[in-house]
């Protein structure tokens, strides 16, 4: 299925979760960085046109660049993740896009709220909790992952693998140059 994905990506959360991500997230495999999911699903590619990227930039510029943490591990039933502090700001770049872009919702609708996450796991509970015991692990010998979200990525995946398509700048804050 041809489809597009907005998504933060985290490359400094690759050192912790790439080899966890390898084993228990299929999306890995597929060309996705580790990130946090913005809004998927959206566009097929072809239908994507220079206006539609406009719109996109004019929405997420409402959100300024900002710092976050990846330090403590979530759960959903068959999903261990990385939860980011503070979430508010993804939400607000979800909000932006669906607000403008409203036959999609995030996650497809399939969920309630917005819960911003970084998947490391995805399956099946055994696998999930697994997963969720090597990343303990793996936290407490790291140092705390401390990032800054300056950009967004459209990803697309047309042919069964996902690449990006086009990078987002959000207005930057002196924290993050």
């Amino acid at each position: 299925m041809s489809t597009s994905a907005f998504i933060v990506e985290v490359p400094a959360a690759e050192s912790a979760v790439a080899e966890l991500r390898s084993r228990f997230d299929a999306s890995a495999a597929l060309g996705v960085p580790a990130h946090v999911t913005v809004l998927f699903p959206f566009l097929s590619p072809d239908e994507i046109t220079s206006d539609i990227l406009r719109q996109a930039q004019a929405v997420l510029s409402s959100v300024k660049a900002f710092e976050f943490s990846l330090t403590s591990i979530g759960r959903f039933a068959i999903t261990t993740y990385l939860a980011p502090d503070p979430s508010e700001p993804f939400v607000a770049l979800t909000t932006a896009l669906v607000e403008r872009f409203p036959i999609f919702r995030a996650y497809g609708g399939a969920h309630a709220g917005i819960v911003p996450h970084l998947t490391v796991a995805h399956g099946n509970a055994e696998i999930a909790d697994s997963a969720a015991l090597e990343l303990e692990h793996r936290l407490g010998e790291l140092a705390p992952i401390r990032t800054c979200c300056s950009s967004v990525t459209l990803l697309e995946n047309s042919s069964g693998r996902w690449r990006k398509m086009h990078l987002f700048d959000l207005p930057a804050i002196d924290a993050c140059l």
